[in-house]
């Protein structure tokens, strides 16, 4: 996994970038199932896991805990991103200081 690589789900619609990647060998997954590469097919007869009800937004970055994994949607869909079975979560925009 490198900055500039593609990933669709296997399940849903949705497509991601990354932006920032962590050093070693991590598994990314959307609704349960892992992503495969941007040119690669998708495995037949695969579904959102039981109970998966979250949404990829488009435009949105995700981001893991200690933010060493940030990804963009480029295209939205039905599943939770997750990094080694891990939910990541949207990139919340910083506080700029106030101008008084």
């Amino acid at each position: 996994m490198k900055a500039g690589s593609r990933f669709k789900s296997a399940v849903s619609d949705a497509q991601v970038m990354i932006v920032k990647a962590p050093a070693g060998e991590f598994e990314l997954g959307c609704g349960g199932i892992a992503m495969v590469g941007g040119t690669a097919a998708a495995p037949e007869g695969v579904a959102l896991a039981a109970g998966d009800a979250g949404e990829v937004l488009i435009g949105k970055r995700y981001v893991n805990a200690d933010e060493s994994l940030e990804m963009l949607c480029t295209k939205g869909g039905k599943g939770t991103l997750s990094l080694d079975g891990v939910a990541l979560e949207i990139k919340q925009a910083k506080q700029l200081p106030s101008s008084d």
